[in-house]
C-alpha cells in the first residue's frame, strides 16, 4: 500500500509533463512530419528553396492576418469584420495613390492608423454598447464591405501606364538574406505581440479579461478599456496587411479581403492549442501558419483541384475549435488532479 501511495503523485506528475509536451510541442512536431512526409512523397519539388520562398511569400499576409484575430481572441472577443478591414484597407491605398495622387508612404501611414481607429470604434460598440463581438463585428464588417463598394464603385483600381512606384511594390517584391522581405515582416509582428502578450502587463490584463471578465473587473482592470485596445490593436495589424496586399496584388479589388478571413481564425484558433495550450498565443499562431502552409503547399503540389483549399481550411478550423476544446478542458481536469495530489 505504501508504494502504490507514494508513487501516485509521481504518476501523477509524469502525466501532467506528458500532456504538457504533446500539448505544447505537438503541433510543431506535426509541422516537420509534414514537411518530411510531403519531401518523401514529392522528392524532385517540394523540398528545395523555391517551394520555401513560394511558401514565406504567399503566406506572409495570411499569418499576419492570424496574428491581427490572435488579440481579440486573447481576451475571448472575435473579429469578424477583420476580412472586410483587409479589403478596405489594400483599396483605400490604391485609391489614395492612384487616384489621389499621394506620396506612398503618407497614404500607408493614414490608411494603418485609420484602421486602428476602425478597430478601436469595433471595441468601442462591443464593450460600451453591450453587444456580442460576433454580431457587432459581423455588422462593422458589412459597412466597411459598403464602404469598399462605394470607393470603388465595384470596380478594381487600376494604376495608370507609369504604374505604382518601385520603391512600393518592393515593400512586398523585394528580398533579404535570401529570402522574400514579408516573411521578415511576419516575425517582427509576431515578435512585438509576443513582447506585448508575454511579458508587458498589457498582455497579463488581456489574458485575465480573457479567462474571467468579472474576476478582472474585480481586481481593477478596466475590462472595457482594455478590450477597446485588443480590438485597436487588431485593426493596426490588419491595416498593415492590407498595405501589403496592395503592393503585391497592385490593384484594388473589392472583393479580396474575405478570402483572407477563414484561414486567419484557423490560424489563431489552431494557434491557441500549442505552446501556451488553452490561451491565444503569437507563437502558437505561428506554428498553427506553418503547418496551414506546408499542408496546402503539399496538397497543391500533389494536384489537389480547386476546391481542396477551403475543404483543408473548413476541416482545420473545425479540428482546431475542437482542440482548443479539449486543451481547456484537459487544463481543468489537471488543475482538479494537482489539488487532489497535492
Amino acid at each position: 500500500m505504501t508504494p502504490a501511495t507514494s508513487s501516485s503523485p509521481r504518476s501523477v506528475r509524469g502525466h501532467r509533463l506528458r500532456g504538457h509536451l504533446i500539448g505544447g510541442y505537438g503541433l510543431l512536431v506535426l509541422a516537420v512530419l509534414l514537411f518530411l512526409v510531403f519531401s518523401l512523397a514529392l522528392p524532385h519539388t517540394f523540398p528545395t528553396r523555391d517551394t520555401v520562398s513560394s511558401i514565406l511569400s504567399n503566406q506572409s499576409i495570411p499569418a499576419i492576418m492570424a496574428l491581427g484575430a490572435t488579440v481579440p481572441i486573447a481576451t475571448g472577443k472575435f473579429d469578424l469584420s477583420i476580412g472586410y478591414g483587409l479589403g478596405l484597407a489594400h483599396v483605400m491605398v490604391m485609391e489614395l495613390l492612384v487616384n489621389e495622387g499621394w506620396p506612398w508612404p503618407l497614404a500607408c501611414l493614414v490608411v494603418v492608423a485609420g484602421a486602428a481607429v476602425v478597430g478601436a470604434l469595433n471595441g468601442v460598440i462591443v464593450e460600451f454598447g453591450q453587444i456580442d463581438s460576433f454580431i457587432a463585428t459581423l455588422g462593422t464588417g458589412s459597412m466597411m464591405y459598403a464602404v469598399t463598394g462605394w470607393v470603388t464603385d465595384g470596380a478594381r483600381i487600376v494604376p495608370g501606364p507609369d504604374g505604382l512606384p518601385a520603391s512600393f511594390t518592393g515593400l512586398f517584391d523585394s528580398r533579404f538574406l535570401g529570402l522574400p522581405l514579408p516573411a521578415f515582416y511576419v516575425l517582427a509582428v509576431a515578435a512585438a505581440l509576443w513582447v506585448v502578450l508575454e511579458r508587458l502587463p498589457l498582455g497579463r490584463y488581456l489574458y485575465v479579461i480573457g479567462s474571467n471578465p468579472r474576476a478582472a473587473g474585480i481586481i481593477g482592470i478596466p475590462t472595457r478599456r482594455y478590450s477597446v485596445y485588443a480590438f485597436a490593436g487588431s485593426g493596426l495589424i490588419v491595416g498593415f496587411a492590407g498595405v501589403l496586399l496592395a503592393a503585391q496584388q497592385q490593384t484594388g479589388n473589392p472583393s479580396v479581403g474575405l478570402d483572407y478571413l477563414l484561414p486567419a481564425f484557423v490560424g489563431a484558433l489552431l494557434g491557441s492549442t500549442t505552446i501556451r495550450p488553452g490561451r491565444a498565443n503569437a507563437l502558437g499562431t505561428l506554428v498553427a501558419v506553418a503547418v496551414l502552409a506546408i499542408g496546402l503547399a503539399g496538397i497543391g503540389q500533389l494536384g489537389a483541384r480547386f476546391w481542396a483549399t477551403p475543404l483543408f481550411n473548413g476541416a482545420t478550423l473545425l479540428i482546431a475549435v475542437g482542440l482548443a476544446g479539449y486543451s481547456a478542458r484537459r487544463r481543468l481536469r489537471t488543475g482538479a488532479t494537482a489539488t487532489d495530489h497535492p
